[in-house]
């Protein structure tokens, strides 16, 4: 005849214990200061990147404009304006 089966009653983690690994801590702590820290570096990369192009701007317009008026006055120079 048929015996019934044995029941086994799940296994439960002491109280004291604790439920996470330590290095596991670590790991998230050095993950996180890590993301932190490009995200500054991308914020001052943006920024220095936005101030290099205004600056660049500002120079290629001055050489444009002092261009422009050398050539303005060679022409009035020569043609006599």
């Amino acid at each position: 005849m048929a015996q019934p089966a044995r029941t086994i009653e799940p296994r439960t983690a002491p109280v004291d214990e604790p439920p996470l690994d330590p290095l596991a801590i670590e790991d998230a702590y050095r993950k996180h200061r890590a993301a932190r820290a490009a995200r500054v570096q991308r914020k001052r990369a943006k920024v220095r990147a936005g101030v290099r192009f205004w600056a660049l701007l500002v120079i290629g317009i001055a050489v444009a404009v002092l261009l422009a008026a050398r050539t303005m006055g060679e022409i009035e120079r020569v043609f006599g304006l």
